[in-house]
Order: structure tokens, then sequence, then C-alpha cells
């Protein structure tokens, strides 16, 4: 487990590293434009990312089990009271309505949100193992819980990080022993909703049927998603040299945020890209690792849940850049500028660090009990 937890770490730096390098690529001309210094972006997400060093290391010597029961609930509340005060006086972009205004940190209550959903998720579960299976304690009272932090964060709104929770929520609850037939009937119930919604969504139909049709709308909805297209074709195989990229500079909307992965394409090509994506596989199977070897199942779920939500996001966003998904604001994790979305992705990695070091120590500790005395617990 030492070395899975090693080569988690090492992928994580690895991708916060390859962030910041293209991150730096990316923001240079809207640094200039916005705030006259072409290394705003690149200062404040050095900053952030040593911010988010100190926050792992500090959570991977936590022992997990302290986020489970009273913790896990406690942060519930301040995920709640965090999400209402953000829809009360947020700072509005865009038309939504996701960051607190801290003066010097925008805060997005959102991040914090989808941790806390896993969170509470995984300490009920393991809590009501036995009755996993039942209706109410198996069923309702989770997804009542995921339900009251998705309806939150929809009404911001962020589509795109409601459809994230519920999904990886859902995961959790189906591990743990939730009956497939009450996950497939409340994950269709979910599912209508939520397409209802979007129908009466003018902005995400818009989206949608340019996503349908880029071509007739490449001058209005489908702008970014061209845009995005145009960045992959001009970076081919070996891409266009790094900083040389054209899109960012004149015609990529949010080309330092949820479309960074785009401006990785065109400086660094296919190789860059593929070579981002292994990372992401690389971390998925370190994560399902350190999970499946979990020694109790608050361990397991929560691992797990971490793991799905990180890749399961990433997967979001290279759909959407790369034009198989409609158009969402979701950040590539460990690379999109935002404070919020790495220092809370980094918490999630030293989680699981903590995970693998305790796995290690209870196989050290079986390994240092005679085999006569260890027959007694087992």
């Amino acid at each position: 487990m030492e070395k899975t937890a090693r080569a988690l770490i090492a992928i994580a730096l690895v991708l916060s590293f390859v962030g910041i390098m293209i991150l730096a690529s990316a923001s240079q001309a809207i640094g200039e434009l916005n705030y006259r210094s072409p290394y705003f972006f690149l200062i404040r997400q050095g900053v952030f990312a040593v911010l988010a060093l100190v926050a792992a290391f500090i959570v991977s010597r936590l022992n997990y089990q302290y986020w489970s029961g009273k913790t896990a609930f406690l942060l519930g509340f301040v995920s709640v009271g965090l999400l209402l005060i953000t829809l009360a006086v947020g700072k509005e972009i865009n038309g939504s309505k996701r960051w607190l205004d801290l003066g010097f940190f925008s805060l997005q209550a959102s991040e914090i949100a989808k941790l806390t959903s896993i969170i509470l998720v995984a300490s009920w579960m393991a809590h009501m193992q036995r009755k996993a299976g039942t209706f109410w304690k198996g069923l309702m009272f989770p997804a009542g819980v995921l339900g009251m932090l998705a309806v939150l964060i929809l009404l911001e709104p962020d589509y795109g990080t409601t459809l994230l929770v519920v999904s990886v929520g859902f995961v959790i609850m189906f591990m743990a022993g939730s009956k497939l037939g009450y996950i497939v009937i409340a994950s269709s119930l979910g599912l209508v909703s939520f397409t209802y919604l979007v129908m009466l969504n003018e902005v995400r139909m818009r989206r949608i049927v340019a996503f349908l049709n880029p071509e007739k709308y490449a001058e209005l909805e489908a702008y970014q998603l061209i845009s995005a297209i145009h960045a992959f074709v001009m970076g081919r195989t070996v891409g266009v040299g790094y900083g040389n990229g054209m899109q960012k500079e004149h015609s990529m909307p949010e080309a330092h945020t949820d479309f960074i992965f785009a401006v990785l394409g065109e400086d660094g090509g296919l190789r860059a890209t593929l070579f981002v994506l292994l990372l992401f596989v690389g971390l998925f199977v370190c994560g399902l690792r350190i999970s499946l070897k979990a020694h109790d199942q608050f361990g397991k779920l929560l691992g797990l849940g971490i793991t799905f939500m990180i890749t399961f996001q990433a997967l979001l966003n290279m759909g959407v850049v790369t034009g198989c998904l409609p158009t969402k604001g979701l950040a590539l994790p460990f690379m999109s500028y935002g404070g919020s979305s790495l220092i809370m992705t980094a918490v999630m990695v030293g989680i699981l660090v903590n995970i693998a070091h305790q796995n290690a120590d209870e196989a050290l500790s079986a390994k240092a009990i005679p085999i006569k005395e260890r027959s007694h617990w087992f």
C-alpha cells in the first residue's frame, strides 16, 4: 500500500505541475487584458498550489475515521450553510452565483459540498451496513441528503456539479449494498427531473442544441466548442510548441479554466493529452486499489467515492472540451485555474493517502501478532 500511496502522490504532483505549466501558457493574454499582468493567474495559482500541498499533508496525517459520524453531519451543516449564503449574497458571474467573495479569495461552496456528499453518504452507509438493502435506510435517507445538497447547487445554477454529486453518491450507495432496483428507479426519476429542468432553462437548451449542431451555431453558443476543436486540430500529434497556441489568444473563452485541456492539446498535441489521460487512469487505479484494501467499510466507501469523484469529473471535462458532451462549467482537476477546486482535490488525495497508510499499519500489526493469538481475532 505504501508503494500505491507514493504512486498516487506522484501522479497528483505531476498533474499539478503540468497544470501550472499549461496555465502559464493559457492565462497570459487574459491576465494582461484584465489585470495588466500576464502572470496574474499564474502567481495566484502558485499560491493556491502551496496551500493545497499543506492541506493535503495535514489531512494525510489525520486518521480518516475522524471524518465519520458526528464530523460528517457537522460538515453537512457547514456545507448547507455555505451554499445558502452563496445563494443569498454570492458573487454572480455569467448568470451564476457560485462564489463567496472573501476579498483575497473567492470560495466556491460547491467544491466543499462535493467532498461533504461523499463523506456523508459513506459514513451513513457504513453505519447502516446490515440495513443497506432496505428502502428507507439504504435508499431514502442517503438519497435525501444527496438531494438536499444537489438542489442547493442546482439553484446557483450549476448543473454539472449537481450531476456529479448525485452520480457519485449513487455509486457509493450501490457499492455499499443498496438494491440495484432501488438505485435504477431513483436514478431514472432523478434523470427525468434533471432533464425537465434543463428543458425549462433557455441557456442550457441552447447549449444542447448547439452541441447537436455546432456548425450552425458556430458564432453563438458553439463558439467555445468550435474554438476548442480548432485547438486540437492545430495541435495534431506533437503540438505547435509550448506557448505557441493561438486559440487561447484570440477566440477561446475560459481557456485558463474549463477549457484548459484544449490549450494543452494545441500546445502539446495528442501525445500531451494522452499523457494526462493516462495519469488520470493511473490515479483511478491507485485510488481503487487503496479503497478495496481498506480494512473497514467506511474506508472502502470513502476511498471509492473520492476516486470516482476526481476521475469522473476529469472525464466529464474532457468530454465537454472534445465535443463529446454538451458544454458545462466543470474544472479539470489539478489543472484548471481555481483555488477552491485545487485545494479540495488535494484534500481528497490526502484522505486517500491516509487510508493507504492505515491499511499498511493494519497489515504490519497483523503480522506482528503470533499465529495462535491471531486465531482468536479472525
